[in-house]
């Protein structure tokens, strides 16, 4: 069955998807399972042990802010990132924490959050246990629950489930193939078919949230843009993309051309400089790739989109759409998680989303939605995941531009043929997958070989 748009795109917080977002989550769902099963009074104090690339790079990726944020009730799509700062200093200084935003238990941040840098748990790399404990110090509660990409969570035992439609879907698919056989069956385009096969989940348009994605996107954009200093981590890393922005505009008021290409790479590095600061982004399938597909969406609105103005608010709806048909592919049959796959999983599906994205809305078939998908697809197999001292900033903002501009070049070649093509869709999907397991851990978000290791980090 193919995922909903929103399990694709998911407003949360950087710098990271699977080790912010998805811990955050997990927390928050712990703290929510002791309010649930009446156990908040017995607790006493709780911890969280860290494991696999969910310690070895959780520092960097604030994996043990986000736990604490989620233990105090706090979850990724409404907290304020502004305020992260204050609820940290206020637990750090008082070492209590307001568990399930109910009741203070001493909480120790250096012994409570533990980072397991030698252990990887059997069932996903990103592994995470919550506990809590009595005033003995026995077990009261225990799960372990693993981020599995974009923001989603399963818990141990578990299998990963969506929230249950309504009704059956109107177009289910679980493959390129059956995509394109259904919109052939149907005459349907894939934007239709899955802004179909949403409208049958909760028996109600999609739309409005749709518009709500690309404001939160816009908004991002826009923010990432404005903001000027030094990005927080080791490196130091200076924002570029204001200045940027300068550079372009003052070029344009003087009468000089501008490459669309150049406002490309300021849309996704806004976004991404914005991620890593720990700002309001929408998981794009992931945080560490969401500069991707706002950017080749703002350039089809400014670029594209001005020719025909009446169509642009269709024209996003059926960007979106499409884009998250192509992720769901991904999410459904290998995987959107670095920690899995190297960032062939997270850049690579978000070029091969936006490209689709693109081509749908440029007037493509849907065999050349699919073609461009696969092209995208095909020039990132093998994209490791080497973030320097496990910051989302080395090589991942700048990694993020040339997503987008891959993406937009992936779409022109697919346009320039008639659909048909040797490589399908299902195919690189399926050799991305079998990459991915076949890297080496030290290239899938471990910051234990590449960049991380051959680039001294501060």
């Amino acid at each position: 069955m193919p995922h909903s748009i929103f399990e694709l795109f998911k407003v949360g917080v950087g710098p990271s998807s699977s080790h912010t977002v998805g811990p955050m989550a997990a927390a928050a769902g712990f703290a929510t399972f002791l309010v649930e099963q009446e156990l908040l009074d017995q607790t006493f104090s709780v911890k969280v042990d860290l494991y696999g690339s969910l310690a070895l790079t959780g520092l960097g990726h604030a994996t043990d802010i986000a736990c604490v944020m989620g233990l105090m009730g706090e979850l990724p799509e409404t907290i304020e990132a502004d305020d992260i700062p204050t609820m940290v200093s206020m637990v750090k200084g008082s070492r209590d924490l307001p568990l399930a935003g109910k009741r203070f238990v001493p909480f120790d941040w250096s012994k409570d959050i533990v980072f397991h840098n030698d252990t990887f748990l059997p069932e996903h790399p990103n592994g995470m246990t919550c506990t809590a404990y009595d005033q003995e110090g026995k077990i009261v509660a225990e799960k372990t629950y693993f981020s599995i990409g974009g923001g989603a969570i399963v818990a141990k035992g578990d299998a990963e489930q969506e929230a249950a439609s309504t009704s059956p879907l109107p177009y289910p698919f679980s493959s390129g193939n059956k995509l394109l056989a259904l919109c052939n069956e149907h005459q349907l385009t894939i934007a239709e078919i899955m802004l179909a096969n949403e409208q049958a989940r909760n028996n109600e348009d999609p739309t409005a949230r749709l518009d709500h994605v690309w404001s939160v996107m816009d908004q991002c954009i826009k923010r990432g843009v404005a903001q000027t200093g030094v990005l927080p981590g080791s490196l130091k890393l200076k924002r570029r993309a204001n200045k940027i922005h300068q550079d372009l505009t003052a070029r344009e008021e003087r009468g000089e051309q501008v490459d669309s290409q150049e406002w490309v790479n300021l849309y996704a590095m806004a976004v991404n400089e914005e991620n890593a600061a720990g700002g309001k982004v929408v998981t794009a399938p992931t945080n560490g790739a969401a500069g991707v597909i706002p950017a080749v969406l703002a350039y089809y609105i400014q670029f594209v989109a001005p020719q025909n103005q009446d169509n642009v608010q269709k024209g996003i709806h059926d960007f979106l759409a499409t884009s998250a048909a192509i992720g769901s592919l991904y999410k459904t049959n290998a995987s959107i998680s670095a920690a899995e796959v190297g960032c062939q999983g997270e850049i690579g599906v978000a070029c091969s989303m936006a490209a689709a994205g693109l081509t749908e809305v440029m007037g493509g078939t849907p065999e050349q939605v699919e073609n461009a998908a696969e092209i995208a697809m095909e020039h990132n197999l093998g994209l490791t995941c080497d973030p320097i001292d496990g910051l989302v900033q080395v090589p991942c903002i700048e990694r993020n531009t040339m997503g987008a501009v891959k993406a937009i070049n992936a779409c022109r070649l697919a346009l320039s043929g008639d659909g048909s093509h040797h490589v399908s869709l299902d195919d690189v999907v399926k050799t991305m997958h079998q990459t991915g397991l076949d890297m080496m851990n030290h290239y899938k978000e471990t910051s234990l070989g590449g960049l991380a290791i051959n680039v001294t980090a501060c």
